[in-house]
C-alpha cells in the first residue's frame, strides 16, 4: 500500500468541509485533481470512500473507519516535522568550539563575551585541548570549528586562515627592562638559553628553522608542552622565549620584556578548520569574523618596529 499525506490531506479536508469543490479550492488544487487523489487513494485501500450527490458529499462505511486512520497518520507526519525542525533549530543555536589552550586562554574569552552581546540566543562550548585533539574533534564532528596554528594541511579538514601573527622574542623581568621594547633581530638571539615547545610544534618548527639560518642548532632546549608554561618559566628566569603575538598581553602582565623580531619578519597563522562538505553555520561565521576583529589591536605595534 503506497499513501501518501496529499491524498490524506484531501481526504480529511473533503470530511470536513462535506465538498469537493470547496476541499480544492481550500488547498489549491484543481476540482479534476482533487477527484484525482481521492481516486488514488481509494484504489490503494481498496474501498469507495464517499458518496456522492449533486447536493451532499458523505462517507461512506470505509470512509468513516478511514478518517480516524488519517487524523493520526498526519497527525504524527506533522509531529515528525515538527521533532525534526526543532532539533535543527537546536543544532543552529548551539556553536561547538575546539582550540589549543593558550588561544582559549588568550583570545577566546574576550571574543566569546563579544559574539555573547551579539547573538544571545546562541549557547557556546568550549574545548581547549591540544592540537592533536582540535583535529580529531572537528574530524569526527564533535567541533563545529577547530582554532590552532596548522602548518601543514589535514586530511578531512578544510583550513581557513583568520589572521597572521609575528613573532615575539620574550625576556625574563630584571634581565631588562620590562614592557614592550625596540624590536630585535634573529641573528641577536641566535645561541641565547630558550625555553621551547616541544620540536614538532608548528610554532617551534619556525623557530627552529628562522634559528638555524643562523648557525643556532635545537641542541640542548628546556621543552615544555604549552605556551603558558614557556611564559611562566621564563617569568622565572629559567630562559629567553619565542612566541606568536597573540599572547602579548598575557606576556606584559608578567612584567617580561616583549620585542617584536625582524630581519627576517616572521609570521605564523592562525587557522580556521571546519569539517570538509560539512557548510559552516551562521554562528560560525560570525564568531570568526569577530574573533578576526578582535586580533586587529594585537596586529598593531609601536611606530619604528614593525
Amino acid at each position: 500500500m503506497n499513501i501518501g499525506a496529499r491524498q490524506l490531506h484531501a481526504f480529511l479536508e473533503i470530511c470536513r468541509l462535506q465538498s469537493f469543490a470547496r476541499a480544492a479550492e481550500q488547498i489549491h488544487l484543481s476540482p479534476s485533481g482533487m477527484s484525482m487523489l481521492v481516486k488514488e487513494l481509494e484504489e490503494q485501500v481498496g474501498a469507495r470512500l464517499f458518496d456522492r450527490t449533486t447536493r451532499t458529499v458523505t462517507l461512506t462505511d470505509a470512509g468513516k473507519r478511514m478518517q480516524p486512520v488519517a487524523e493520526r497518520i498526519l497527525g504524527e507526519v506533522h509531529a515528525l516535522g515538527d521533532a525534526i525542525e526543532g532539533a535543527e533549530a537546536a543544532v543552529r543555536q548551539r556553536l561547538e568550539i575546539a582550540a589549543t589552550p593558550m588561544v582559549s586562554a588568550s583570545l577566546i574569552p574576550a571574543v566569546m563575551q563579544a559574539f555573547a552581546r551579539a547573538r544571545p540566543d546562541v549557547r557556546i562550548r568550549l574545548s581547549d585541548v591540544d592540537v592533536n585533539q582540535v583535529r580529531r574533534r572537528v574530524l569526527e564532528g564533535e567541533a563545529d570549528i577547530g582554532l590552532g596554528f596548522f602548518v601543514k594541511p589535514a586530511a578531512g579538514l578544510v583550513r581557513q586562515p583568520l589572521c597572521n601573527f609575528r613573532l615575539m622574542f620574550l625576556s625574563p623581568p630584571g634581565k631588562e627592562r620590562g614592557g614592550l621594547q625596540a624590536s630585535r633581530s634573529w641573528a641577536s638571539i641566535a645561541g641565547m638559553p630558550l625555553v621551547s615547545l616541544p620540536a614538532d610544534n608548528p610554532i617551534q618548527a619556525i623557530v627552529e628553522k628562522q634559528l638555524a639560518q643562523f648557525g643556532d642548532r635545537q641542541g640542548e632546549r628546556m621543552r615544555v608542552n604549552l605556551i603558558g608554561t614557556v611564559l611562566a618559566m621564563v617569568r622565572a628566569g629559567h630562559g629567553h622565549a619565542v612566541v606568536p603575538a597573540f599572547v602579548r598581553d598575557a606576556c606584559l602582565q608578567l612584567g617580561l620584556g616583549v620585542s617584536m623580531l625582524s630581519a627576517p619578519s616572521t609570521h605564523i597563522a592562525l587557522y580556521l578548520v571546519s569539517q570538509r562538505g560539512k557548510r559552516p553555520t551562521p554562528a560560525a561565521q560570525e564568531f570568526a569574523e569577530e574573533l578576526i576583529r578582535a586580533t586587529e589591536r594585537l596586529m598593531d605595534w609601536p611606530a619604528g618596529d614593525a
